[in-house]
Parts: structure tokens; sequence; C-alpha cells
């Protein structure tokens, strides 16, 4: 099936998914690109996932705030106009830095994110995450946790 031309808006963006600490929304899901996906990631400070490595490209490219990236064994403090790629199959984590964040993130094509993200947001409760409901939650959606 072909792609269509969309746009969206912040007045029509879809409700923001809780993923432990972080408010992302869905900008382009894989069902209106026919491949990639598009998220805007509201991190609060010290939020953000443990390593983790999955099949698809991940591009990160921060809007305000300060994040620390890690990624094959190196780390950056990202800023605003900093963008970061990392390749299907690379450990990788990032965490907001004081006063939170935000960053525009992009997957590669045939990527889970979207369900991962949605699946964490339905199943997840208020207060300190379930570390073995998320690992089964990420391996679930092709998400390895872990170097």
């Amino acid at each position: 099936m072909p792609t269509k031309p969309f746009v969206v808006t912040p007045d029509n963006y879809a409700r923001s998914l809780d993923v432990v600490g972080e408010k992302i929304t869905v900008l382009a899901s894989k069902d209106a690109t026919q491949g990639y996906e598009i998220f805007l990631q509201d991190g609060a400070e010290g939020s953000g996932p443990p390593p983790h490595s999955h099949d698809w490209d991940e591009t990160f490219y921060v809007v305000k705030g300060r994040i620390e990236i890690t990624y094959a064994n190196t780390t950056i403090s990202a800023t605003p106009g900093t963008l970061v790629h990392v390749p299907a199959g690379t450990v990788h984590c990032f965490r907001f830095g004081a006063g939170g964040g935000q960053m525009i993130s992009v997957t590669s094509h045939n990527g889970h994110a979207s369900e991962l993200f949605a699946d964490i947001d339905k199943e997840s409760q208020a207060g300190p995450p379930d570390l073995a409901k998320l690992a089964e939650i990420a391996h679930r959606n092709s998400v390895n946790i872990g170097n």
C-alpha cells in the first residue's frame, strides 16, 4: 500500500504514552509511513531506559535540555541540536539531565518501538517500575535488556 501525505500538528497529537518517567508522543507510526516511526520524547530529570538493543536503527535529535546518551561503550552529553544515530543491534541507553529535556527519535524500517511504548503505557502501574514486567514487555517487542 503506498504511503499518503499527512500532517501532524500539536492540536492533533495522539495521547502521550507514559513510559517509565517519559511522555512519548507518536508523531508518525509505521502504519502511516509504511516503515519508520517518529516520536516526540519528553523526559523528566533522571528518566530514560536501561541499556538495551533491538533489531532496528534509532536516531535521536535533542531539542531541549541535556541528555546523556550511551552507545557502544561511549557516553556523550547531548545538547540541543545534537543528533545521535544508533545502528540496529547496538547496546544503548540515555538519561535526561537536570530539569529534564526533549528529543525527537526516529526508527528505521520495521521497528517495534510504538508497540513497545504502548504496551509499557498500558501494562505499567504508577510508582517504581516493575523491572521483571518491563523485561517481559521488552522481550515480547524484540528488545534485549542489558549489554
